[in-house]
């Protein structure tokens, strides 16, 4: 069973895992909550995960340089408090106009990131942490004691993220969902395909091979952060058109889910592997198992953060272990095969 496993793609091997897993949480949960396997479960996952999922992505792309952004959760509430403001003072601006702002707006935050961590050589944990309680704090001193309603968007905004695109029976698909799937499905062909996109896998397995192939780690570094910024900007817009009303604490929290997403879903936390398939997945199964401990009278609320840092922990336990399993028996079937050609031979 081993050896058939070792023969898979790594990478392959953690879909598969993470897909039976996320099936026996939902198999643990429908025994132990009444009517819980409905249309209507996997309608709240996707309308809560679209979010997340944005926001997984992003991290995944820093985590494969080896760094990491603990600043999220701040961009994200910056991004929809600014965001809000500004349809609120142009009700007529184009939702595409609006997008970019978004978009760019985080961009502006993971080029500020990007800059110490890779120009000034900052650690990235430091920077970001510096950062998240920064771009907070700069986000209470804008907003200046007020906050945005629902009532201050247009109509077109706040029907958005509920838009039904198409149904499946009591499964509905609406546009928030899909469009973060889209997204995910884009950023991983860009990170198979183009080869600005390949060297953050190259920069996060071996830093110094990469410099020595001549890749610009300092470029390539703020690239990945921007690109975050930008996706988490994204993913601000998608909390303004979701929640509506807007505080100064939007947002708080999401770094501990963001990297719980990422992790679960088999990226390495050292950086060089993983995928955002994976990430969207492992976002998809910390929202469902967020969400089901809601309902599960059993355990109380306040054991759910308990419960992402146990995954985090265990996620990255596990990777370990069986990497090291998987590296040792294609180190044992190598041997093997040499044997047999020396034998041969």
């Amino acid at each position: 069973m081993m050896r058939a496993l070792s023969n898979l793609n790594p990478q392959t091997l953690r879909i598969i895992a993470l897909l039976l897993v996320l099936a026996l949480v939902i198999l643990f949960f429908s025994t132990q909550i009444s009517n819980y396997l409905n249309g209507r479960l996997f309608n709240r996952i996707s309308s809560s995960v679209a979010i997340m999922a944005l926001i997984a992505t992003a991290q995944t792309l820093v985590i494969l340089t080896r760094n990491i952004d603990l600043s999220v959760g701040s961009v994200v509430g910056f991004t929809a408090f600014a965001t809000g403001s500004l349809i609120a003072a142009m009700p007529d601006l184009h939702p595409l106009l609006l997008v970019s702002f978004s978009m760019l707006f985080g961009a502006c935050f993971g080029a500020f990131n990007g800059f110490f961590v890779a120009y000034a050589r900052v650690p990235a944990i430091i920077v970001t942490l510096a950062t998240m309680a920064l771009f907070r704090s700069l986000l209470v001193e804008f907003a200046d004691g007020k906050s945005i309603t629902s009532s201050q968007l247009p109509q077109w905004l706040t029907s958005f993220p509920n838009t039904r695109l198409f149904e499946l029976g009591q499964f509905q698909f609406r546009a928030s969902f899909v469009i973060a799937v889209v997204i995910v499905i884009a950023v991983h062909i860009a990170l198979q395909r183009l080869r600005v996109a390949r060297k953050l896998y190259a920069i996060g397995s071996n830093p110094e091979a990469a410099e020595m192939a001549g890749i610009n780690q300092k470029l390539t570094v703020f690239f990945a952060f921007v690109c975050a910024g930008a996706l988490t900007g994204l993913a601000g817009f998608m909390f303004l058109a979701r929640f509506g009303n807007i505080t100064v604490v939007a947002g708080l929290g999401f770094e501990l889910k963001s990297v719980a997403a990422a992790v679960v879903g088999g990226v390495n936390i050292f950086g060089g592997s993983g995928t955002v398939f994976g990430a969207l997945i492992g976002a998809v199964l910390v929202d469902l198992i967020e969400t089901s401990l809601v309902r599960w009278q059993l355990v109380s609320e306040f054991w759910r953060e308990a419960v992402l840092g146990t995954l985090i922990l265990t996620a990255v336990a596990l990777d370990a272990v069986v990497m090291r399993r998987l590296v040792a028996l294609r180190a044992a079937k190598h041997h093997e095969k040499r044997e047999k050609e020396v034998t041969h031979g």
